[in-house]
């Protein structure tokens, strides 16, 4: 469904996107990790049409939509949450919602009816005339996620939808992200939780300092001695292996 061929994103000298790679299968969840800084969001930027890459090909559908308008990206059905959740404070929960379902409907009438299907979806039907303002952490990212599925897109990039979160508001919300994946739409995550990673994802994408490093089965991946080394540094991998051996050995 999403094809990202060799992009690099360069800031003057800094390169944040080496030749990075990746594939999303229609109907899948897909997960994008890494380091702090590794380049993920900036990738999400140049997908979402947010940036233009330096180089590279970013295809959707089998269309080369490297160049088109992120307005025009929205209405193919490309849609983004981002890191940092900043709802209309001036806007109740409601409203919120309605300004992504305006994107295909232009009744008030009609975007309200979309709106509150959605926020029933994600768990906010209780909270439809609270303030945005006033919400929650959690209750903020679970209305981050209804703006984006109110433009009704065929594809969701979820940015850290689980960060900041406590471990019982983590596990209240992954059936809400199951459930949009069987609803017919694909998702395309960056994620530290990696628990979560494991348990949502079909297929994973590591990246490091700008350049994909592993692809492959969430559990293989997360095991693989690269990709510790990107998280924790040179020679964790070998310090993880050496302490598990300890361990049994004194059991």
């Amino acid at each position: 469904m999403l094809e990202v061929e060799n992009i690099t994103m360069r800031f003057g000298g800094l390169v944040a996107v080496n030749q990075a790679s990746l594939k999303v299968k229609q109907g899948s969840i897909t997960g994008l990790i890494g380091p702090n800084g590794a380049g993920k969001t900036t990738l999400f930027a140049i997908i979402s049409g947010f940036l233009r890459p330096t180089e590279g090909v970013i295809r959707y559908l089998g269309q080369d939509i490297t160049q088109r308008p992120t307005h025009l990206r929205a209405q193919d059905g490309v849609a983004r949450t981002f890191q940092i959740v900043q709802p209309f404070a001036g806007l109740n929960v409601l409203e919120n919602i309605v300004v992504g379902a305006f994107l295909r409907h232009k009744s008030r009438n009609e975007a309200e009816q979309v709106a509150k299907r959605i926020a029933k979806q994600v768990g906010l039907e209780k909270d439809l005339y609270r303030p945005a303002h006033g919400l929650t952490v959690a209750g903020r990212k679970r209305l981050e996620l209804a703006r984006a599925l109110a433009t009704g897109p065929k594809i969701l990039l979820l940015d850290e939808v689980l960060a900041g979160l406590n471990p019982s508001e983590i596990r209240d919300i992954l059936p809400v992200i199951l459930q949009i994946r069987d609803s017919g739409i694909t998702i395309l995550m960056i994620e530290h939780v990696m628990q979560a990673v494991v348990s949502l994802c079909d297929d994973v994408y590591v990246l490091s300092q700008g350049k994909m490093i592993a692809h492959g089965d969430p559990a293989e991946v997360v095991s693989d001695t690269a990709v510790i080394e990107a998280y924790l540094g040179h020679g964790a991998a070998g310090r993880l292996t050496k302490q598990k051996e300890e361990v049994h050995a004194s059991n």
